[in-house]
């Protein structure tokens, strides 16, 4: 390594130990949004408060409450005597669903073989509503199936009907956790690296020692080069931090190659890291840099597919996150560390973060050169 790069990395490391805000941001940030994400966003919705309403009071009604109670989907918590006071519980949001079982519901399934219920599901919450609106049905659905074999004495292979054998790749127990620590080891590489590295070289020009460095006779890409490598470090240390985590605290599998992923990772911090430079080549303090940090952060999170489905978005919004690099980085890392894909299926999005890289960080060297001069 070039001579002149060395004293200038030493001198980041030394930044970076004397400003303790700067070390707890860059090394514990990624463990807190970690835990955060992993835990709290999440889509795998169970235990719902729920009301009963229970205008039969029989046998045949306290066996149904008993198997909605023993999916998990449902908690029991109230057994209320109106209509009016379920709509109270459910306008206060002390339950999310209530059920309402009439009266006569035993008689119709000794008489007719049928029974009917009703359920009312708090809708303010469309992914609650719609995980509550499934597990009444499915419930409600396995429940017939048993009772047309206590009635008619039919085995439930041996009922009419389309049997579907569903299979889940990748993620068999669709666990949320394992889809959202790929997604942090992204947003880690791509924007936690472009705001460290804009905001330190930020510092030395508000500090006035860029100008020192100026009159050196260091090289714009050797000033550049030893400012941006110690980021480098950091950001692989935190990737490797919430692998780790990932692995043995929440227990995500790897079925692909680290090396590869270490490989593209790096590959992918040519983006972040000009990003990075351009920033710094704009903004005139360390809080315009954050401020344009963010700027690019927002899009990038929603429209790189981290928490929403592309696929969901309308076609407009589809279009522009075509331009977001985080989306590519991604599906690299998903496709690595969830499905075990090789090289030759990443091809497109290894392709797309090169251009990118390449384009951003000759644009943000460009301006870096000329602010120097």
């Amino acid at each position: 390594m070039n001579s002149r790069i060395i004293p200038i990395m030493r001198k980041e490391f030394i930044h970076i130990r004397r400003d303790p805000r700067t070390l707890t941001f860059m090394f514990l940030i990624p463990v807190i949004q970690l835990v955060l994400l992993g835990y709290a966003a999440t889509t795998d919705v169970e235990h719902l408060a729920t009301a009963v309403l229970d205008y039969d009071r029989t046998s045949a009604s306290r066996e149904l409450i008993d198997a909605y109670q023993a999916s998990n989907y449902f908690d029991i918590l109230y057994y209320i005597d109106n209509e009016e006071e379920m709509a109270r519980l459910i306008d206060g949001g002390k339950v999310r669903a209530g059920m309402i079982i009439p009266a006569g519901y035993k008689e119709g399934l000794e008489k007719d073989h049928q029974g009917e219920i009703a359920f009312l599901i708090d809708g303010s919450d469309p992914t609650v509503a719609r995980t509550a609106f499934s597990a009444a049905t499915s419930v409600g659905q396995a429940k017939s199936v048993k009772l047309v074999q206590e009635i008619f004495g039919i085995e439930p292979e041996e009922q009419p009907g389309i049997e579907v054998h569903s299979r889940v790749w990748y993620n068999p127990e669709m666990r949320s956790a394992n889809f959202m620590i790929p997604g942090i080891i992204g947003i880690i590489l791509q924007l936690l690296t472009t705001f460290i590295t804009g905001v330190a070289i930020v510092r030395e020009r508000e500090q006035g020692t860029i100008e020192q460095l100026i009159v050196t006779p260091i090289k714009p890409y050797e000033l550049v080069l030893g400012k941006v490598i110690p980021y480098v470090g950091i950001a692989f240390f935190d990737l490797s931090e919430v692998l780790i985590v990932g692995v043995f605290w929440f227990g995500m599998p790897i079925h692909g190659s680290i090396p590869l992923l270490l490989a593209l990772a790096l590959l992918s911090l040519l983006t972040s890291l000009g990003l990075g430079l351009l920033i710094s080549t704009v903004a005139h303090s360390q809080m315009e840099a954050m401020l344009l940090t963010f700027l690019i952060l927002m899009p990038s999170i929603f429209l790189s597919g981290f928490f929403f489905p592309i696929e969901a978005m309308p076609l407009a919004l589809r279009a522009i996150s075509y331009i977001i690099p985080l989306r590519y980085l991604l599906i690299i890392v998903r496709g690595i560390i969830l499905k075990g894909v090789g090289l030759r299926l990443l091809t497109e999005q290894v392709i797309a973060i090169t251009v990118f890289g390449a384009a951003i960080l000759g644009l943000a060297s460009l301006r870096f050169r000329k602010s120097l001069e």
